[in-house]
């Protein structure tokens, strides 16, 4: 994807959050070459996907993370 699409879904995202009247945070996103993986805090699925469905993005799955780790877990 171009920097300038990149710029646009980002812009779509922001938009509906800001109209959605719920608690929601994107906290950020990952691009592969054919994929796009999202990351964000809202206090169900549903708001999740009521994001998706206002922007227009497809989700195929939502998981809910357990736990975060990372080198520092190792201890």
């Amino acid at each position: 994807m171009t920097i300038e699409e990149l710029q646009a879904i980002s812009k779509t995202s922001v938009s509906v959050i800001s109209v959605l009247g719920k608690p929601y945070t994107w906290i950020q996103s990952y691009v592969t070459k054919d994929k796009i993986f999202c990351v964000h805090e809202a206090e169900s699925i549903d708001i999740i996907r009521e994001h998706s469905n206002c922007a227009k993005f497809p989700v195929k799955s939502i998981e809910e993370i357990k736990e975060i780790i990372s080198p520092a877990t190792a201890g």
